[in-house]
């Protein structure tokens, strides 16, 4: 029965048209509206891309006779380069940033007390440096640095270090010059910046080779190993190295000096390099500080895919590495030990100096360039001071499973991805990453 009222007679199809429309049109919108509301504006900004300064790239005819840096870059260069916007006024940490510094290096690796559990160790929260450090490091570089003085001191400042008691030498006696390819400025900066962060009361040595030539950084090598023996002991750096080549045994006994333990980085990418793989010196491989893109706070400490490591073509197994024969078989492996090398959870470095043709300032860097500086400076901090790098490896592969490193085991690297991260000894991150000063 009509009771009266007006009714509508509805196009039925036309309105399925349009709620299909609006249906669709929501679930095109729907992931973009979903990030915009879970994820705060830190986590929308992409990472920059990584870029491979000349230094570190390895030209036809290089073996054996040339050497190069184990630097990467995140971004085009240093901080408001090529485009990309500076975060804000004054130097880092920058909010919204978790790239590593200083303090949080010190408190992921448990060597200051930062309330790691509740700080999350986030670089913009933590602020305790490292304290210790004595007798000497030296770094080897090739090339002159002009910059390395006042860089030094303006990191020092940015993040609260104790100042440093610094010297640059120049191997062949002379000024060695610019690097006419660009990078080593770079290599030198984190250097000197890392290995004194790490160790903040050592004396500080930057020896510059007169060349990448091989022959030039083993005679900086030499310098270096005797500046540091005659103050009474200490490490010894190299952040550069190349693959590997049939008479590179000849050279080894460059690495040995009474009082001097020597560190070489491992290498960006996968196989091995000399002088890492080196019986005489410790191979400093690199690993990934994982954090939460959100918040910033440490998640967990991974392999880094890109970390050089695995059996070495020509060194003969040393006896500190006779523990784990099952896995070396009969070569020597790297590497020895690790610490945060990705780049994309890199460390700020200041340099100053022309990059690119272009003004330089802050970085983001990483490779195991990083790695060989903040091992050096953490042993050094440790105050041990072994006879000889075979000494200071002994204890690593004797009591390093034990205590005094964080076994890391997520993550691959390696020749198509190959080596996994496993329990005990593996060639992504050798016996792990330091866990305060033990062992050391």
């Amino acid at each position: 029965m009509y009771d009266g009222r007006r009714f509508q007679i509805r196009d039925f199809d036309k309105e399925l048209t349009d709620m299909r429309i609006r249906l669709v049109s929501s679930l095109l919108l729907a992931p973009a509206l979903l990030l915009s509301i879970t994820q705060p504006a830190a986590a929308q900004r992409r990472q920059p891309r990584v870029t491979v300064p000349k230094s570190s790239l390895a030209q036809p005819g290089d073996v054996g006779h040339r050497l190069h840096t184990n630097i990467l870059i995140a971004g085009e260069g240093p901080i408001g380069a090529a485009g990309q916007a500076v975060p804000q006024a004054g130097g880092p940490p920058f909010s919204g940033y978790f790239y590593e510094t200083p303090a949080s290096l010190a408190c992921l690796y448990n060597l200051v007390y930062s309330g790691g559990s509740t700080s999350g160790c986030n670089p913009n929260v933590v602020d305790t440096n490292p304290n210790g450090g004595s007798r000497a490091i030296a770094i080897v570089d090739a090339y002159d640095d002009p910059n390395a003085v006042s860089d030094l001191n303006n990191f020092i400042a940015q993040f609260a270090l104790a100042p440093a008691r610094f010297e640059v030498v120049y191997a062949a006696g002379t000024n060695p010059g610019l690097d006419p390819t660009g990078g080593w400025e770079l290599e030198e900066s984190l250097d000197i910046e890392y290995a004194h962060a790490m160790a903040p009361h050592a004396r500080l040595f930057l020896v510059e080779a007169a060349s990448n030539n091989t022959g030039d950084l083993l005679t900086a090598e030499t310098v270096a190993a005797q500046l540091v023996g005659r103050a009474g002991g200490g490490e010894v750096s190299n952040s550069w190295g190349g693959e590997e080549f049939t008479t590179e045994t000849a050279y080894d006994s460059t690495f040995v000096q009474r009082g001097v333990v020597f560190f070489a980085s491992a290498g960006d990418g996968p196989g091995t390099i000399w002088p890492s793989t080196s019986p005489n010196v410790v191979a400093a491989g690199g690993t990934s500080t994982n954090r939460d893109p959100n918040l910033g706070n440490f998640l967990y400490e991974g392999a880094w895919d890109d970390g050089g490591g695995g059996p070495s073509e020509v060194e003969p197994r040393p006896a500190y590495q006779n523990g784990i024969a099952a896995i070396a078989g009969a070569a020597r492996v790297v590497p020895d030990i690790s610490s945060d090398a990705n780049p994309n959870t890199g460390v700020w470095v200041l340099d100053t100096n022309l990059y690119e043709g272009e003004a330089g300032g802050w970085f983001i860097v990483g490779g195991t360039s990083v790695s060989s500086p903040t091992l050096a400076g953490i042993v050094n901090a440790a105050g041990t001071f072994h006879k000889s790098s075979a000494e200071e490896l002994s204890v690593i592969y004797s009591l390093g499973f034990v205590v005094g490193y964080n076994d890391v085991q997520a993550n691959n690297c390696g020749p198509y991805g190959g080596y996994l991260a496993t329990r005990g000894y593996d060639f992504c991150a050798g016996v792990g990453s330091p866990h305060g000063y033990f062992s050391k």
